[in-house]
């Protein structure tokens, strides 16, 4: 757990050096964020604060991880593949900052980039890292092989996971701080089975998101961007591919899946009846339309974050 504390200290750092480098940097560039105006209005002094900050995660992974886990392979698929992912995001950024297209990057570009990547995630760890295409059914402990349906899952996992880390991504430190606990329940995990660049992979990317909450806690002074988020997403769907807790990332990353479900459900029930179950979505969004401030949001969603991973590990030490 030493080389873990290690890689942790090493991103947190990281994170805490380049911020005060990248926020005035991305400021002078005129990199802010834009606030929809249908949002709650209170978000609208967050017009113009820099975003793009998920830059730092960058750095800070590689550093964290690199230096603790050299040479393994499993360290180069979690980087490549979540840098992979941050990169989409950030072509996504850039178009929608830079060249002022709201929507950002094509929807049929982002999903061709998305679909290589997860496929290719699919591919490397059953054709080299020896992963299988079998899933471990929680509590039963038995697993079933899907076969070449494997491939198809975990692509819509991949997908799934990185577009729900980023419809969480909405208040100040919400999405940095729920990963941090979904990044430290993958340390325990990694350490259970004894995979050491797992372990260090989730140790940095735990500081990572520690460190950038410096800058992005309430009143944030940087967000993310689609850089950061669709990043975490993606480290995290690769945490799960490769210690084969595919059914159990649901538990683990409970928050993301109840602010993807408060979506659809509010598109569905709008699309049918002409009537919203929610003031607004994501989820987080309906809280602060009750009244609710948005510190209190973030840190309630953090504490239900820190439960769904603690129970998705007693899920997890009852079917291993």
């Amino acid at each position: 757990m030493r080389d873990v504390l290690l890689a942790l200290i090493i991103s947190t750092a990281t994170c805490l050096i380049i911020g005060p480098v990248l926020i005035p940097a991305l400021r002078r560039l005129k990199f802010g964020q834009s606030v929809r105006d249908d949002g709650p209005k209170r978000h609208l002094i967050k017009q113009g604060t820099p975003t793009m900050g998920g830059v730092m995660f960058f750095f800070s992974l590689a550093l964290g991880t690199v230096f603790i886990a050299k040479g393994s392979m499993v360290t180069y698929v979690l980087l490549l593949f979540t840098f992979g992912y941050g990169i989409i995001g950030f072509i996504d950024d850039f178009i929608k900052i830079v060249k002022k297209r709201s929507l950002g990057l094509k929807a049929r570009d982002k999903i061709i980039g998305q679909l290589l990547l997860s496929g290719m995630l699919a591919w490397v760890a059953v054709n080299y890292l020896g992963r299988g295409t079998e899933l471990v059914i929680p509590f039963l402990g038995t697993t079933f092989d899907l076969g070449w349906a494997y491939l198809p899952f975990i692509i819509f996992l991949a997908i799934g996971t990185t577009n729900a880390v980023n419809l969480t991504d909405g208040l100040d430190g919400l999405a940095a701080g729920i990963t941090l606990f979904v990044a430290l329940g993958y340390v325990l995990i990694g350490f259970h089975q004894q995979l050491f660049s797992i372990t260090v992979f989730s140790g940095a990317l735990a500081g990572s998101c520690l460190g950038f909450l410096f800058f992005n806690a309430y009143p944030a002074r940087v967000f993310m961007g689609d850089t950061g988020s669709l990043a975490l997403g993606g480290a995290i769907a690769a945490l799960a591919v490769l210690t084969k807790t595919e059914l159990f990332l649901p538990v683990l990353g409970g928050i993301y899946v109840l602010e993807t479900l408060s979506v659809i459900i509010q598109v569905i029930s709008f699309k049918l009846t002409g009537e919203r179950v929610f003031l607004m979505s994501p989820l987080h969004h309906h809280f602060e339309l009750k009244g609710w401030s948005e510190q209190r949001v973030v840190f309630t969603f953090w504490t239900a974050a820190a439960f769904f991973v603690v129970f998705g590990l007693m899920v997890y030490n009852a079917t291993f």
